[in-house]
């Protein structure tokens, strides 16, 4: 009779309802794109960036756009981020850091084509595992952005 009892009580508990409805665990979720977690994702995708492209100069993110995170084995972050080309050569490499936009009037000083690629939208994926201490760059497309 005891255990008959127990037994009804517990499954009272066994449905509990997520906390907000619109919330469910491993979905993407929007996050605020000043975190820092966003930033150095942002960052990992943008040294992806630069080392794959033929571009003498180095790039910077220059506004990160939308941002979202999933918690899957670490955290997945994706990431609409406009980039711009800085004045930081890619053989003289320093911290981006330190790295100043270009300007259009010394973009045409170096080359007309210069101007139509002086700025990128970027959509990255980046999934870091803090506690391994790695990071994998899982989509990384960037298209010029032509608008004036």
């Amino acid at each position: 009779l005891r255990a008959a009892g127990l037994s009804s009580q517990c499954l009272i508990f066994t449905h509990v309802p997520p906390p907000h409805p619109t919330i469910r665990p491993g979905f993407p979720v929007p996050v605020n794109t000043n975190n820092p977690g966003v930033r150095k994702a942002a960052r990992f995708g943008v040294y992806r960036y630069n080392n794959s492209s033929n571009d003498l100069f180095l790039f910077k993110e220059s506004q990160i756009k939308k941002a979202m995170v999933q918690i899957v084995r670490g955290l997945k972050y994706m990431l609409h981020v406009e980039i711009k080309r800085t004045v930081c050569e890619k053989r003289d490499h320093s911290s981006l850091d330190s790295c100043q936009f270009q300007r259009k009037k010394t973009l045409q000083l170096v080359c007309v084509r210069l101007l139509w690629g002086a700025q990128e939208l970027c959509y990255f994926e980046v999934w870091i595992t803090p506690w391994t201490q790695k990071v994998h760059i899982l989509v990384a497309h960037c298209h010029q952005d032509l608008a004036p």
